[in-house]
């Protein structure tokens, strides 16, 4: 029988049970739309995560403290106290794969101009930050070393803060803020850089010299962390390594004991974010291609009924002439139809879905055309593997008692 009298038949007979073709299919629909949404997402969100990451120098090397309690735990964050000043003099001095180091002292409260005040971030640091982290500035100038060396009440300001505290129009440049109590003259206005990979708004900063930080504001000597850029991206991991070391010596610790420190690249937490995000987007991609297979269980199940239901019909085409091939080929192609069909409708609204949950998201989806080709033929073999068997079991029917079936 000719492939496309095949195709034709198989219309026509699923036209006769349009209702039940079309539930048939919203098993296949449903699995491929979400093995598509989920893979654009999270290729998206890895590219994403890359990219916000990336903007912050791909070369960035960070240095955060934590300690090693007795009994072999560990504990890390903002509280604990182990980076000082002779380490930032040290890493500046000793450090041959670096280009520039800044500490890093942070403290909330209140932004205040006049009326008007907002929540936000203090963060002490050196003149190199800006370089290190690559942030720009829209107006005004960095604060130089002989505001460091002074404890200089002196600010920038991120956009957030910005639009918080001084009303539209107002150029806040030489203006004077206070940070809780202490006032800060605005030298610097931050370009705007939006919301990181994980919701965090970087314009809701205030960048000021370190020392002035420490002494004024947190009133202590200790650093929440180090942030220096390598001399190249491949010399990431040589840099973090040399800080390690000399690290070591300043805090003056034994062979045998642990860092009461962590050194991390950019490279390493980009690597380390992007496995993570693959792996549960491969989880995730595993778990709705579980839908596919109840929808080619519902096929065999809805081919099982139409064979039961058209016995008949079959054994009036044996009687005239038609061959075991030819049934198994008619009932096999209307399998296929229909898990084809539902692929397609399942890749359109699959790929609709991404894109407006990573517009929600604001993230960029990616469609691989290689997922698209993956889906498209997985659909095919799940017509042909769940279709066969009632298939073969039509075309094996005998034609007498088809006949005389009630």
């Amino acid at each position: 029988m000719k492939v496309l009298n095949l195709i034709r038949l198989a219309l026509l007979a699923l036209q006769r049970n349009k209702l039940r073709a079309v539930l048939t299919m919203l098993g296949i629909i449903i699995g491929v739309a979400a093995v598509i949404t989920i893979g654009a997402i999270g290729a998206g969100s890895t590219a994403s995560i890359h990219s916000s990451l990336s903007s912050m120098g791909s070369n960035l090397v960070m240095v955060m403290p934590n300690s090693n309690a007795p009994g072999g735990a560990r504990l890390q964050g903002a509280n604990v106290e182990t980076l000082t000043e002779k380490d930032f003099v040290a890493l500046k001095k000793e450090s041959t794969y670096i280009n520039a180091i800044s500490p890093s002292s942070q403290s909330k409260g209140q932004a205040i101009n006049g009326s008007l005040n907002w929540p936000t971030t203090i963060e002490g640091v050196s003149g190199e930050y800006l370089a290190i982290k690559n942030i720009s500035l829209k107006d005004g100038k960095m604060f130089s070393d002989r505001d460091v060396h002074t404890y200089g009440k002196v600010c920038l300001l991120g956009q957030t803060v910005v639009d918080n505290v001084f009303p539209k129009g107002v150029d806040p440049v030489g203006k004077i803020i206070r940070f809780n109590k202490i006032p800060f003259q605005v030298i610097g206005i931050l370009n705007k850089k939006g919301q990181n990979t994980f919701g965090q708004d970087q314009d809701d900063i205030i960048l000021a010299p370190y020392t002035t930080v420490q002494k004024r504001i947190i009133a202590s000597i200790y650093f929440g962390s180090f942030n220096a850029s390598a001399k190249s991206e491949n010399l990431s991991q040589a840099a973090a390594d040399e800080m390690g070391k000399i690290l070591r010596k300043t805090h003056r610790l034994r062979p045998s004991q642990d860092n009461d420190f962590t050194v991390r690249t950019q490279a390493e937490l980009i690597q380390t974010l992007s496995s993570i995000t693959t792996l549960l987007t491969a989880l995730l991609t595993a778990i709705a291609a579980i839908s596919l297979v109840i929808g080619g269980i519902g096929i065999m199940n809805i081919m099982y009924v139409s064979v039961t239901e058209r016995t008949k019909e079959i054994g009036l085409r044996m009687a005239i002439g038609a061959r075991g091939r030819d049934i198994l080929s008619q009932f096999l192609t209307e399998a296929i139809i229909i898990s084809v069909t539902g692929g397609l409708i399942g890749i359109l609204i699959g790929e609709t879905l991404a894109f407006v949950i990573a517009n929600a998201l604001k993230w960029e989806p990616i469609i691989d055309k290689a997922s698209i080709i993956e889906a498209f033929g997985f659909c095919t073999l799940i017509g042909v593997f769940f279709g066969y068997y009632p298939a073969l079991k039509a075309s094996r029917l005998d034609p007498i008692e088809a006949l005389r079936y009630e």
